[in-house]
């Protein structure tokens, strides 16, 4: 059986959490050379680098990013133990750790994950956007516990996880109250030459529109490329043009926005994934999301 030593791991973390050894040995009250020195031991002890140099500082490398989640973990615990000990409450919630690719809507995000917070047992939520390929890699270092998306994991991508569909729902187009009144008419063929806000072209959503552009014979004028869904909102709502969003948070939409709907269609739908490393998932929070989702909270 192989020992991890617990010093060394301290040392890592502290050294990790302060950004640099010059602080870390102030908290520790070690001597510099010493700290570098057990540090090298740890990384040997893995045969990985925990770090690389940047700047004057010192930042984790993928490997060391996975190793610092477990050591928190672990010095949480340690803290936790202590406080049990002393008769102290330890409460501590369970932390559901999710990365959201930035082509989820924001309100879609919320309602998901609001099924978590829901839950009797109390859960912290740590979310992170990004790109959703980012996201996977950090999956698979366990760097979360699930990563919401708006399209499966793709065969091309050699990394071992599974999807799980949490279904998906039909769209809307929304926009500035007098130019939805000019276009809401005759829907769908009103859309054509109307100013349309679109999302990028390599996002689902993109492909589907543009799809169901050609079948309606419908050319609309795009006046932006939007990755943010936010941001489309916003210049929606100022009126630049009209955009495509989830029915299901059509209400929550309108009243934010103070947008009106100019039609919808069941022949685009956005989809949307959980995805994880598991494939049968025990997460509890997880395991409520995906329930929830398939209850019909997306419609």
């Amino acid at each position: 059986m192989e020992w991890l030593n617990y010093h060394h791991l301290l040392y890592f973390y502290t050294v990790a959490r302060e950004g640099s050894v010059t602080k870390a040995s102030e908290v520790l009250h070690l001597a510099q050379p010493t700290l570098s020195g057990q540090i090298r031991k740890l990384e040997e002890s893995f045969d990985e680098k925990l770090f690389i140099r940047d700047g004057r500082n010192l930042a984790l490398t993928d490997v060391g990013q996975m190793v610092f989640r477990y050591a928190e973990e672990i010095f949480s615990l340690g803290r936790e133990m202590q406080d049990a000990l002393r008769g102290r409450p330890t409460n501590r919630p369970a932390k559901l750790l999710v990365g959201i690719s930035d082509a989820v809507p924001n309100l879609i995000c919320h309602r998901l994950l609001q099924t978590a917070l829901d839950l009797e047992e109390s859960v912290e939520l740590v979310l992170h956007e990004g790109k959703t390929n980012d996201l996977i890699a950090a999956l698979a270092l366990q760097k979360y516990d699930m990563v919401l998306t708006d399209a499966p994991l793709s065969p091309s991508i050699r990394v071992k996880a599974f999807n799980h569909s949490l279904g998906g729902c039909s769209v809307g187009f929304f926009a500035e109250p007098a130019l939805a009144r000019r276009h809401r008419r005759g829907f769908p063929k009103s859309l054509d030459g109307a100013p349309v806000l679109l999302p990028i072209s390599n996002s689902s959503l993109r492909r589907s529109l543009d799809a169901w552009f050609e079948s309606v014979d419908v050319r609309p004028i795009p006046i932006a490329e939007i990755e943010d869904t936010a941001l489309m909102k916003v210049f929606g709502q100022h009126g630049t043009g009209i955009f495509a969003a989830p029915i299901v948070v059509a209400d929550e939409i309108r009243k934010t926005h103070g947008v009106h709907l100019v039609g919808r269609t069941d022949e685009v739908r956005e989809e949307f994934y959980a995805i994880t490393v598991e494939r049968r998932i025990t997460h509890p929070a997880v395991a409520a999301i995906a329930n929830a989702a398939r209850g019909g909270i997306l419609g």
